[in-house]
């Protein structure tokens, strides 16, 4: 008997969080694995690989088709990685839970370090974050366009397409692959909002999934990712944007921290904020960046 539909991406990645949060919602409700059914849904994202997404629909493209399975009742859940959800979601869609939060650091394959990348290096990246904060610190470098999956992209590097690429450590580490890679310490490249948390969605209405699924939310993570994105909506940032904020919890303290930059790195304007309202603080600090940014930063954002 099926008990549960969870609707999930078909990467190796999407299909290894889908999996986990299987096994954390047999555990928590004393169900078999086996009376969980998984649902791949292929997305846009998946399917077009030669562009970048804020050339084709944004993030929407890794979502739109589960949002549609969702609001269907083909599944009863979706499971997302939070930094690839788009900030305003239907009102029709409920984020209800997100797992405990893996490693949020990013990691350089190709190089010990960004410093001991060749003169004129070609790095492969999709993340106008990852390009923006790379140029930031070594101008000389040739970073352009690599999309793909984790395998794809490794493959890439290996065969000399391109020196180096960046990776998020959450989803190596996901994969079994501890040791690809050097991890980049958060004060030398602050993540993605969102980045290493894994989100599942029910539909506003369908109170019984909702209650299914909030069983095995991670309340810290929740606080943080929910801070992080609540400064992505205020500015109003969109795939060409590029944004990192991370935010940590120390008792009921919130302590979140974010940089914009300039689409080349030139110009960067930072800051932090604590507060015990995560939301609170994302709008706040919003503000405060976008006041301080020069005109080639505030210009990325719509707010």
């Amino acid at each position: 008997m099926i008990r549960f539909r969870l609707g999930t991406r078909g990467s190796p990645l999407a299909l290894t969080q889908a999996a986990m949060v299987r096994a954390g919602l047999a555990a928590a409700h004393g169900w078999r694995e086996e009376e969980i059914e998984t649902i791949v849904i292929r997305t846009t994202g998946d399917r077009v690989q030669d562009r970048a997404l804020a050339e084709i629909g944004g993030k929407a493209l890794w979502t739109k088709e589960l949002d549609r399975a969702l609001l269907a009742g083909e599944i009863d859940a979706a499971v997302h990685s939070m930094k690839d959800v788009e900030t305003v979601r239907p009102d029709a869609i409920a984020l209800v839970a997100m797992l405990p939060r893996a490693d949020v650091r990013d990691r350089l394959i190709g190089a010990e370090s960004v410093e001991a990348l060749p003169h004129g290096a070609r790095v492969g990246t999709s993340s106008p974050r990852r390009r923006a904060q790379l140029l930031r610190r070594r101008p000389d470098l040739d970073v352009g366009l690599l999309r793909g999956n984790v395998e794809t992209r490794l493959a890439k590097v290996a065969a000399g397409e391109v020196d180096a690429t960046l990776l998020a450590a959450a989803g190596l580490d996901r994969l079994g692959k501890h040791e690809v890679g050097v991890a980049l310490a958060t004060a030398e490249m602050l993540p993605a909002p969102a980045q290493g948390a894994v989100g599942i969605e029910v539909r506003a209405d369908d109170a019984a999934a909702g209650a299914i699924v909030g069983a095995i939310d991670d309340p810290a993570t929740s606080a943080c990712v929910r801070a992080e994105r609540a400064l992505l909506a205020a500015l109003q940032a969109d795939c060409h944007s590029p944004v990192a904020a991370l935010a940590s919890l120390a008792g009921e303290t919130l302590t979140l921290r974010a940089e914009l930059l300039a689409e080349d790195g030139g110009e960067c304007v930072e800051g932090s904020i604590e507060g015990t309202l995560g939301e609170t603080c994302g709008k706040a600090l919003a503000a405060d960046l976008l006041e301080r940014a020069p005109p080639a930063v505030r210009r990325l954002f719509a707010a």
